[in-house]
Formats: structure tokens, C-alpha cells, sequence
């Protein structure tokens, strides 16, 4: 063997050793030697290997390996029980798909070899033993309350990945946020009642000057190593689950970044729709999707566009991409444990492409869930994605879609101001939950959607035009109580301000060094930011400690323009006299002045109460005969309990 092979094999049993120590915890993500510096030889060379690991008990992998002069070479695989199927080799010899057979594997390192007439090399594949899913894979739903993490911007636990010369006075800029950073402050969170963290993706993004969101990806199998070690994420998911919390991972499967090397060297003919010089803007015309009568054209303008025009859209009609993209995801969730995956940009990938990811994940992880995020205020879309049903002769398989209708009527009833075109929303006033509501009949389970009144791609809740503090509290207070799974966007607890992207994520005050005011410790936080951080706690602790207000049925009882009242029991079709089982009534007045309210009772789920006792808010309600009348104060919302 020439200098080289040996120089590649000592590189090699170090990426072994590498492997091995971490593979009893963190799984050790050990880099192979780049290729880069081997191209003026003819031996091959092996720098990556997609997946870098996989486990025994799982679907046979196939693997994706980047490298060099590949193209003659006669792949082979070691390992007690391993087979290698079949290969695929691209033609400029960068790329080779092999499919495995790992059916009867055993637990180890094995050994991938790539031989040609000028060489040979190497490379270690690791084959674990898959942990205990206790306590992993747990799945979310409408009994937990989700806290959306931007990990850049939220806390920096490790000042030694931060970028340097630091970029925190760029608004586009890394900032710092990390894994650590997450998990020094996990006991803030879970004082809110929140129970499950949703973290922005933790892809690299390497190369990737702006995109601390993570929605960029270069690596689709690496963290980002400003936000940490894969180490670092699977010590904040243990640390989750030992509190009794759950981690929502962010995934990206509809695009990767612009700077990614499969832009300019893609693995595959097909593996995107277009390419860099030839390509089009992706629309964001869903009623397109859900038209019998729309062209394979129109519906192409959504699905195979580029996402910003600039990211390049993965093929997922492609075989090779359609199993590498799902790979992709199951390995996500074996390393960390996650409970449940947020799918971005969810109507820009055909209906196809979910139905085998849903299939393959939940034959797996069978508690698993995942929400969608189709950005539309009109629920005739957005309940044309939820799982459970058949469109287009397919079932997406998706546990539920983000609510994005309720979250355009609350800011709309609550701001006053002209409700979003495109949605079933008429009015600018509380009649606009109302609106919405009653489309439930539309969703095949109404009372998983994941309800909210703000996220990173919209500008804070109380930077909107004729929102006040008062008017933030009234959302919250909906948000705790309506049907669904309520999501807090960091920082709307603490009133955060902040118009359109990126003044809506500004650094969670507290987080970094040098940070002049702390909004995690109580006893720094001002005025304004106790006020509204009180209040959200006290309201989700409250909904924890009362199964009825999360999961219970909802039945609306008296809407008109600044008030709303609605009742949530197990059973909202009997009265107080009916099964004895807990029932709360949730008053709302959005007038800037003291209200009176008086509605019937009979044939609602009051039927028969007598007693209404505020639990949290300021009101009182009494009962005459089959008449309730409420006394609301200016601005308030109320929760009774009732009997």
C-alpha cells in the first residue's frame, strides 16, 4: 500500500475509534478525511457517508458516499451478518448509493471498502443496538403546550461555539443561541405549564451567512456546530424527558440550502426540480392544490418551485431522494429520542412523498407525532393536509396542521384590524373566532390542531397596529383555552416586541453575556414583563392541573363583537345535572369598558348549573331560572368553574 492508503487507513481507525467511543451515548459524529486534497490522485477516496450510522432492528439503509474517482469501483462491505446488495455509482464518480441488507446484522463497526485498478480505501460504518423507547418517541397533543425555540437567539449556553468576530449586532446575523443555552433553561419553560420544545432546525448551515434559523441546510446529517455537538442536542433531549417533557424536532424536506454542494454537484440527474440556471419561484397558490380541476401545471407551481426563488427543491418524486429524505428523518429521531417532528413548508411537497414518510415513521415509532405548517388563513386548505383522510385518492398521514386560521382570526378579533384576504374571516372582532370555529366539521380531528397567535415568520403579536398589553393577555387567555394544543413563540411571555422578519427575532433578553436585564429570573424582569409572563404561567399551569380545559369538547355559547363565552367538558352535551364531570366556562370581554352579558341556558351545557366560581380573572355569573348573566370587567377574560 502506497503512502496515501496508509495515511487513509490510520485516518480511518481513528473515525472507527471515534465511532465506538461515543456509541454507547452520544453517538459520535467522527469526520472522514476530505477529499479535496486527494484530487490529483487516481485511487478512490470516501469523505462522507449518509447515513453515518444507522442501527440493527431498523429498515435495511441505503447509503449515500461522497468522494472522489469512484467511478470503476467495486464497493464491498465486512460485518457479521451485512450485505451489500446492489450499487449506484454517478458519473463523474463523486457519488455512490449502496443499498445494505442489514436484516440480520449484529451490532458493530463494519467496514465499507471501494476498489479500483489505481487503489483502495476504506471507511467505518457503524451498526448500533437501538435504545429502550421508554420514554422516547412519546408524541404530542392537545394535553401539552409547545414552546417555539429559535436556538440561535434564545440563550447561549457555550461561549466557545459563538461566531467570531461576534455578529450580534447584525439583526441577520448568528447570535449565539445554543443546545446549552436551551437546556440551562428548561426549568423557565416548564414553570410556564409548557410540557414539549419545539426547536427551529439544527441542521448545519455551514456557509450559510444569515441563516441562524437553520432552514438552510448544507449538511442534513450534522448539527449546526454554532448550536453544538450532536452530543450536546441528545444531553437536551434526555434532560427534557427527565423532567417529563418532550422535544419537537424541525424538519426540512422540501428544499436545502442555496450553498449546499448538491447544487453544484447533485448526486443524481432528477434529485431536484430544476437546477441553479434554470429553475422557477415556488407559488404560494395551495387553493391550487385543492382544486379537481386545476392543471398538473398550476399544481407543479407550488410543488416543484424553488422555495424565495433561491432554495433548491428537492425531487421527492425521485426514488433516491423520496428514501433518502425519509432515512434522513428516522435517523433524527433514533439519535435524540424526539417525540414529534414540525414539517416545514408542508403543502410544497406532494401528497405522495407523506404518506411514505408517515408510513415508515409510525410502523417504527407508533406514538409519534407531527404537525404541519400550511400557512393559510382559509381552513378549507389547511384541512386538506391533515391526516386521517383521503385526497386525491392519498392520506397525507399527518397528525395535524398548525391552526394558522385561529391564529389570523385572534389577531385580527384583537387588533381591529382588516381580517387576511383568502379566509373564511368577515369580521375585524371576536365574531371572528366564531367564523372560524364552525369549520371544524372540516378536520377529521378539530381538537389536535396546534393552535397560536404568533411564530418567527410573523411579526410580534404585540407590534401589530392597535394592540396593547391588555389585548395580549386576552390572547393568551384564548389560547389556554380553546380546542387544540396552544404553541408560545419565545418571548411573546415576556412581552417581546417586533415587526416583520427579522425584528420579530430579537436575542430572548437574559440569554447572552453582557445582557443589561434578565427576563428568566423573576426578580428582573420589569413591570411589563411580569405582568404578562404571571398571567401565561398562571393560565397554562391552570389548564395542566384541569384535563377539561385541554382535552375536553368546546360548545360556544354567546359571540357577539367584543365578547365571547364557550364552555370546555369532557361531555358538552349535557348539563350540570348530567354526568358530574368537572366543566369550565371561559368569558371574554374585549371592551375597553365593563360589560353585562345575558344569554339561556337551557339545551347548553349550563343546563342546570347554579354555581359559577371565578378561578382566574376578574367577573362574577349568576343563574336565574334558565338566564345567566355575567359581569365582565373592561379588557378581561375569566375562567369559571361550574356545578
Amino acid at each position: 500500500m502506497n503512502g496515501h492508503g496508509r495515511l487513509i487507513r490510520l485516518l480511518m481507525a481513528t473515525a472507527v475509534l471515534g465511532f465506538i467511543c461515543g456509541a454507547s451515548g452520544a453517538m459520535a459524529q467522527a469526520p472522514l478525511p476530505s477529499c479535496s486534497s486527494h484530487a490529483a490522485l487516481a485511487s478512490p477516496c470516501i469523505d462522507q457517508v449518509d447515513p453515518p450510522n444507522w442501527w440493527v432492528g431498523l429498515p435495511s439503509p441505503m447509503l449515500l458516499l461522497h468522494g472522489s474517482n469512484l467511478t470503476a469501483a467495486k464497493f464491498s462491505i465486512s460485518g457479521s451478518g451485512l450485505t451489500l446488495a446492489r450499487t449506484r455509482i454517478s458519473a463523474n464518480g463523486h457519488y455512490a448509493f449502496l443499498w445494505l441488507n442489514s436484516a440480520h446484522a449484529a451490532p458493530e463497526t463494519a467496514i465499507i471498502s471501494a476498489a479500483t485498478p489505481n487503489g483502495q480505501t476504506k471507511v467505518p460504518f457503524l451498526l448500533a443496538s437501538r435504545r429502550s423507547s421508554r420514554g422516547r418517541y412519546q408524541g404530542f397533543s392537545a394535553a401539552d403546550v409547545m414552546y417555539l425555540i429559535m436556538t440561535d437567539r434564545f440563550a447561549d449556553g457555550d461561549p466557545a461555539n459563538d461566531p467570531h468576530p461576534s455578529q450580534r449586532d447584525l439583526p441577520r446575523g448568528w447570535h449565539g443561541g445554543d443546545f446549552r443555552g436551551v437546556q440551562q433553561h428548561l426549568d423557565y419553560i416548564r414553570q410556564l405549564g409548557v410540557t414539549t420544545v419545539w426547536l427551529t432546525p439544527v441542521y448545519d448551515n455551514s456557509g450559510e451567512y444569515q441563516s441562524y434559523h437553520g432552514y438552510s441546510a448544507t449538511d442534513l446529517y450534522r448539527t449546526d456546530p454554532h448550536f453544538g455537538s450532536l452530543a450536546d442536542l441528545q444531553s437536551l433531549a434526555r434532560a427534557l424527558h427527565a423532567r417529563g417533557m418532550k422535544l419537537v424536532l424541525d424538519t426540512v424536506p422540501n428544499h436545502v440550502g442555496a450553498r449546499n454542494s448538491w447544487a453544484f454537484d447533485p448526486p443524481a440527474p432528477g434529485w431536484f426540480h430544476g437546477t441553479r440556471d434554470d429553475h422557477f419561484p415556488a407559488a404560494n397558490d395551495f387553493a391550487s392544490l385543492i382544486d379537481p380541476h386545476a392543471t398538473p401545471r398550476q399544481r407543479a407551481q407550488v410543488t416543484d418551485g424553488w422555495f424565495a426563488n433561491a432554495l433548491p427543491d428537492l425531487n421527492q418524486e425521485n426514488p433516491l431522494v423520496r428514501q433518502y429524505l425519509i432515512q434522513n428523518v428516522v435517523w433524527w429521531v433514533e439519535s435524540t429520542g424526539a417525540d414529534g417532528l414540525r414539517y416545514d413548508t408542508f403543502p410544497y411537497i406532494g401528497r405522495a412523498f407523506w404518506q411514505s414518510l408517515d408510513t415508515e415513521l409510525h410502523s417504527l415509532y407508533p406514538q409519534l407525532t407531527t404537525v404541519g405548517e400550511i400557512y393559510n388563513p382559509n381552513p378549507v386548505i389547511t384541512s386538506f393536509f391533515a391526516g386521517g383522510v383521503e385526497h386525491q385518492g392519498i392520506d397525507t398521514g399527518l397528525s395535524t396542521p398548525f391552526d394558522f386560521p385561529i391564529c389570523f382570526a385572534l389577531r385580527s378579533a384583537l387588533s381591529h384590524h382588516d381580517p387576511i384576504p383568502g379566509g373564511p374571516v368577515r369580521h375585524d372582532d371576536l365574531r371572528a373566532l366564531d367564523e372560524v370555529l364552525s369549520n371544524d366539521w372540516l378536520y377529521p380531528h378539530p381538537e389536535r390542531l396546534v393552535t397560536f397567535f404568533g411564530n418567527h415568520d410573523m411579526a410580534r403579536f404585540l407590534s401589530q397596529p392597535g394592540v396593547g398589553v391588555d389585548d395580549l393577555k386576552l390572547a393568551f387567555a384564548l389560547l389556554a383555552t380553546l380546542r387544540g394544543m396552544p404553541e408560545i413563540y419565545s418571548g411573546d411571555e415576556i412581552a417581546m416586541r417586533g415587526g416583520n422578519d427579522p425584528d420579530n427575532r430579537h436575542d430572548f433578553p437574559g440569554g447572552f453575556p453582557g445582557d443589561p436585564q434578565s427576563a428568566f429570573a423573576a426578580a428582573s424582569r420589569t413591570p411589563e414583563q411580569a405582568s404578562v409572563h404571571d398571567w401565561a404561567a398562571a393560565l397554562f399551569q391552570f389548564r395542566g392541573h384541569h384535563p377539561a380545559l385541554a382535552t375536553g369538547q368546546q360548545q360556544d355559547l354567546f359571540t357577539d363583537p367584543s365578547a365571547f363565552v364557550f364552555v370546555r367538558a369532557a361531555n358538552v352535551n349535557q348539563g350540570c345535572a348530567g354526568d358530574g364531570s368537572p366543566r369550565w366556562m371561559i368569558a371574554v370581554n374585549d371592551a375597553d369598558a365593563a360589560r353585562i352579558l345575558t344569554f339561556p341556558t337551557q339545551r347548553t351545557s349550563l343546563a342546570g348549573c347554579t354555581r359559577f366560581r371565578a378561578k382566574l380573572g376578574q367577573g362574577t355569573a349568576s343563574s336565574a331560572g334558565t338566564q345567566l348573566t355575567l359581569h365582565l370587567a373592561a379588557k378581561q377574560a375569566v375562567i369559571f368553574e361550574t356545578e
